[in-house]
């Protein structure tokens, strides 16, 4: 993906950020000017395309829908899903790896916020509640569902989206963990391994029973306080400072 820059939240839910590069492979096939891709109009287009082979995809999986349905519910011709996108497999490639936005500002913020909590027991409920709502929203589960059930086809691409999400998460959370112990707040001999545990005690049993049971086993915002402040009280009472 060639410097995203663009984003398209889905209207109904708004919980599927979804990045847009403004150049795709089909305008480097053809040579196309850097300043057309900038173009508003064709910013717009294609942003339309990701938003309607999305919706698609996550309806009907990825070789349940064609390229003449993604351009029929974006409005365009198939022709110009070609030209922006190349084929239905970049254009799936493009929407899978763009989602990672939501993963990159997670592991941003916990980059700049989390080693230099003054009320560490706080910041660490308040992390396992972001990323509890992050990780439980229903589009996100539903592309979870998609890609894990692409991954034989795409398994290059399930990589890329694992090094790109879950294990950026993982990566920011080591490295917090790793500075909260430099200032004597945690006791973590082994960051990564204290990461993973942290984060399976957050999501490990809320998101296997969401991949079998669907969007009816959500957590409430209620249930996701409680095994936010949970996970949380359970990290610290393994890795807490004595």
């Amino acid at each position: 993906m060639e410097h995203p820059e663009e984003a398209v939240e889905d209207r109904a839910d708004e919980s599927l950020l979804v990045r847009v590069s403004p150049a795709g492979l089909g305008d480097a096939r053809r040579g196309a000017r850097v300043d057309r891709a900038q173009d508003p109009r064709t910013r717009r287009t294609r942003a339309a395309i990701v938003e309607a082979a999305t919706t698609l995809f996550l309806r009907h999986g990825y070789q349940g829908t064609s390229t003449d349905e993604i351009a029929r519910l974006a409005a365009v011709s198939k022709r110009t899903v070609y030209n922006n996108f190349g084929d239905k497999e970049r254009l799936f490639t493009e929407i899978v790896l763009g989602t990672t936005v939501t993963a990159e500002r997670l592991a941003d913020e916990l980059a700049s916020e989390l080693p230099h909590a003054e009320d560490v027991p706080g910041a660490l409920r308040d992390v396992a509640h972001r990323l509890l709502e992050t990780v439980t929203r229903p589009l996100v589960l539903q592309l979870r569902r998609l890609l894990i059930a692409e991954a034989r086809r795409f398994p290059d691409l399930a990589r890329e989206y694992y090094r790109g999400a879950p294990g950026r998460t993982l990566g920011a959370l080591a490295a917090a963990f790793e500075s909260l112990a430099e200032r004597g707040a945690l006791v973590v001999p082994d960051p990564q391994r204290a990461a993973e545990h942290f984060a399976f005690l957050v999501l490990g049993a809320t998101l296997d029973r969401a991949m079998f049971e669907g969007e009816r086993s959500v957590p409430s915002p209620a249930e996701r306080q409680r095994t936010a402040d949970d996970a949380a009280r359970a990290f610290l009472a393994a890795y807490g400072a004595r």
